[in-house]
């Protein structure tokens, strides 16, 4: 059976800031409606999944239309990504880019009209790779969870080689 919760983990900063002013990623592959809170320790961020945001809706089992496990763990990714810039650790000429998935797990399908509250925690940051383990949730269900590593480094790309 899922882990079922009735409070989220407490960070010590309040945001409320929408994902599009923390992200470079735009629609339709920006995943963070806002991020809750965060502090050193990670982040809670929130999205919800709708027909009219969620093109792939219309073709991933258009009978019992599902979020494709690989959504699941880039909105994830893109919590803890949006709980770094939020709090200052990424600067502005910084990126965050997906290294490698591990660990993913589904317990529950994630369907349109849910909203997807993710914990990022930070398992281990560095100034070129970082570590972060999300869960995601679905009326405190848990819904799927991921370990990522993510490169962190500049936003022109062509100085990472």
């Amino acid at each position: 059976m899922a882990e079922k919760i009735t409070e989220f983990p407490a960070f010590k900063n309040t945001y409320n800031l929408p994902g599009v002013k923390l992200l470079p990623h735009r629609p339709p592959f920006l995943f963070v409606d806002t991020l809750v809170a965060a502090d050193e320790t990670g982040g809670l961020a929130e999205y919800t999944f709708t027909m009219e945001k969620n093109d792939f809706f219309k073709g991933h089992f258009p009978e019992f239309p599902i979020v494709p496990g690989v959504v699941l763990c880039e909105t994830m990714a893109q919590a803890a990504g949006a709980a770094l810039v939020a709090r200052g650790f990424l600067g502005e000429e910084s990126s965050f880019i997906l290294a490698t998935v591990e660990r993913a797990r589904f317990y529950k399908p994630v369907r349109p009209g849910d909203k997807f509250v993710t914990v990022a925690m930070n398992d281990k940051l560095g100034r070129i790779m970082g570590i972060f383990t999300g869960k995601g949730y679905v009326n405190g269900e848990l819904a799927a969870e991921v370990q990522v590593k993510c490169m962190l480094g500049p936003k022109n790309y062509d100085k990472l080689k």
